[in-house]
């Protein structure tokens, strides 16, 4: 088609016009919203709503995953570029607000051109057609001997999906997976049906709370899903190797007991389901997934492991479903939060139910406390994570060396206030994110005293302070732990054998 010169002229100087506005753009570059921990983690000017991920699984759980990522975003900020966290995929196309976009890759970000700038205070959908790719990953997929699981903690939702791959940045979830019949598929959430075509089966799944990505699962497999209800008819939910149904189900029908006594510890359960997911893959870790915690098979395999710790470890990931999950963190330095509370309630159930002793754990754990900060810092202000190994953060001081916090401050407040404490913290930040200083400063005012002088010490300080009510517990700071110890499993039967994590295992007394 010939133009005339009219439009001739037009279309230049258009053509000129996106040059320029092009040209003064910087180059694309990964960008963060400064997380002392993940700098790089986070992405500024938008707030993401929903994700609706689909994947495509072909039955080989070591070929890529087809997959189309829909966020749906309000935007903060005039963005001319938008950054996605996302490495370890292709991407095929984006689109923002239904047009073509132009895109490179930064780092591990997905830099965004739309063809048209968004402007603060509107609504925005990024649509990404990529591939997932479950081979070689430091953490998101996880292969299993039957298919898949997700294991996103810390910084490792970006490796299967893009989005906004920091807690801060919570938003609800659907998951749409197709997969071969023969096989099941689950996903955070409640199912909204599923549908056959042909040799596949699409199975849907949705949040109806709030989820930070590295809470997202989805997992594929030869599996048996069984259902029971718990308290106040909770819909609980396991799911396990079909072949391990019989021999697993003296550990899952626990479930509904373990939620309750929860409830009796810090209230109503947070979400629309619980359930334990149960994968054929050693991980040398559990997680708390949000509504179905991931274990790994051999927890509840291997005869060595004595009931009581079994039980603890389950219990450990329970609890992260208020601590955790319900409530995030800000940052990642607030993760003393998360693991310091699953790990005081992992212990007071061993102590109520198993009569392992709260009190000689604690003492333990004081005996190692200046050694543990010495080597990864103190339990909210943890040295960033070893490059290129992300878990080295899940040391054991954000463990028993967290929880010792917590066991001190009921020493300084008084039982019934700390308990208070407890309710008022999940209640008036459920569905949200919260911070050490959101929790030290509702302490405070439970406790009708400030507490600032007590929790700068016991949170920041490089050594441990004097233990309030035993004055005569000490630290022992010559055993310091170097990086790789403090990442090794330990079972029962050394004088600490951590259980869980996230995703490195914490300590406990050694058993009887």
């Amino acid at each position: 088609m010939l133009l005339t010169s009219r439009r001739l002229r037009a279309a230049l100087l258009a053509a000129a016009s996106v040059t320029l506005v092009a040209a003064t753009l910087p180059a694309p570059q990964p960008l963060g919203i400064g997380d002392p921990l993940f700098p790089q983690l986070g992405n500024p000017g938008y707030d993401v709503l929903t994700y609706d991920l689909d994947f495509t699984y072909s039955g080989n759980n070591s070929k890529p995953l087809a997959a189309l990522t829909k966020i749906d975003a309000l935007v903060t900020q005039r963005l001319e570029r938008i950054n996605l966290d996302f490495t370890h995929g292709v991407v095929r196309s984006v689109a923002v607000n239904g047009a073509p976009a132009r895109f490179v890759t930064a780092g591990e970000d997905l830099v965004v051109t739309p063809a048209k700038a968004v402007d603060a205070g509107s609504r925005m959908r990024i649509t990404v057609s990529h591939t997932s790719d479950p081979r070689g990953t430091a953490g998101g997929w996880v292969r299993t001997t039957d298919g898949l699981a997700m294991a996103n903690q810390a910084d490792a939702a970006h490796r299967v999906f893009p989005g906004n791959d920091h807690p801060a940045d919570k938003a609800y979830f659907t998951f749409r997976i197709t997969a071969p019949q023969r096989l099941t598929a689950v996903a955070n959430g409640l199912p909204e049906g599923k549908t056959r075509h042909g040799a596949n089966t699409t199975w849907t799944y949705r949040t109806r709370h709030p989820m930070a990505t590295e809470l997202a699962q989805v997992s594929i497999g030869d599996s048996a899903v069984i259902r029971r209800a718990g308290p106040h008819a909770l819909p609980v939910r396991d799911v396990v190797p079909a072949a391990d149904r019989g021999k697993l189900e003296r550990w899952l029908k626990k479930t509904p007991a373990q939620v309750r006594w929860m409830e009796q510890q810090v209230g109503r359960y947070p979400f629309e389901t619980y359930g334990v997911l149960v994968a054929g893959a050693d991980t040398g870790f559990e997680l708390e997934t949000q509504t179905l915690s991931l274990f790994e098979r051999s927890l509840f395999t291997r005869s060595e492991y004595p009931e009581w710790y079994v039980d603890s470890v389950m219990v450990h990931e329970l609890s992260h479903q208020w601590f955790g999950d319900s409530v995030s963190p800000r940052t990642w330095s607030d993760l003393w939060l998360n693991e310091g509370h699953a790990t005081w309630y992992e212990a007071l159930y061993a102590q109520e139910h198993a009569k392992k002793s709260l009190e000689a754990r604690m003492r333990a754990a004081y005996r190692k406390s200046d050694g543990w900060r010495a080597a990864g810092g103190p339990p909210a202000a943890p040295e960033p994570p070893t490059a290129g190994h992300q878990i080295s953060l899940f040391r054991p001081v954000v463990y028993d060396g967290s929880a010792l916090v917590l066991y001190a401050l009921r020493h300084e407040i008084g039982a019934k206030a700390f308990q208070r404490l407890e309710r008022d913290w999940v209640r008036d930040h459920q569905d949200g994110t919260a911070t050490t200083a959101d929790f030290t400063a509702l302490a405070s005012d439970i406790a009708g005293r400030n507490l600032s002088a007590f929790f700068t010490a016991w949170l920041y300080g490089r050594k441990t302070p004097r233990m309030p009510g035993h004055p005569e517990w000490r630290s022992v700071t010559s055993t310091r732990t170097t990086g790789t110890e403090q990442e090794t499993r330990h079972r029962p039967g050394s004088e600490t054998a951590p259980l869980s994590r996230g995703i490195v295992p914490e300590q406990s007394v050694k058993p009887e």
